[in-house]
Formats: C-alpha cells, structure tokens, sequence
C-alpha cells in the first residue's frame, strides 16, 4: 500500500480524501460531469485550460446530488434526459 490518497468532490461539493480514485471527472465552474476519457474534457486540458476547475467524483449518484449535470460530449444520452427533463420542468 501506497498511502496515495484522491481528492474527491462530495455531495455537498466539499472535498474529501479516498484512497480509491474518482470513476469521472467534472468542471467546477460549468457544473459538468463526465468519463474521465471525455474528449472534450482532454482537448480543454491539452489547451492548458480546465485543470484548476477540475474535480472528481467517486459515482455518478454523488455528481448528480452536488447539483453537476452530463456532459453533452462523452455522455450524450444522459445529457438528452437531463435536458428533457429540464425542459418538462419549465
């Protein structure tokens, strides 16, 4: 055992230490999750962009609860029913 710990974004949107990592990725600032291979996600990234607004998040139940939504990208058909279901809301 490493000791090696990962900072993961709760429920509440408080940080916390896991000795697993997170299973997706998301931005702070648009409020987005997604897979951790998210294309849109690495060209952002690879732009030098993204990186601080980045966090994680241990399952999907926790991202959704922290009040993020699918990304449109890498998560389409979840993000189709996200926005059906916000626009029926309206």
């Amino acid at each position: 055992m490493t000791g090696k710990t990962y900072t993961l974004l709760g429920a509440d949107r408080s940080p916390y230490e896991s000795v697993t990592p997170g299973i997706l990725g998301g931005h702070r600032g648009g409020r987005i999750y997604g897979r951790l291979d998210c294309p849109a996600a690495l060209r952002a990234i690879a732009k030098g962009g993204y990186v601080k607004n980045r966090v994680f998040f241990a399952n999907e139940a926790i991202a959704i609860a922290a009040g993020f939504r699918p990304c449109g990208a890498c998560l389409p058909e979840k993000y189709a029913l996200w926005k059906r279901s916000r626009e029926a809301a309206r």
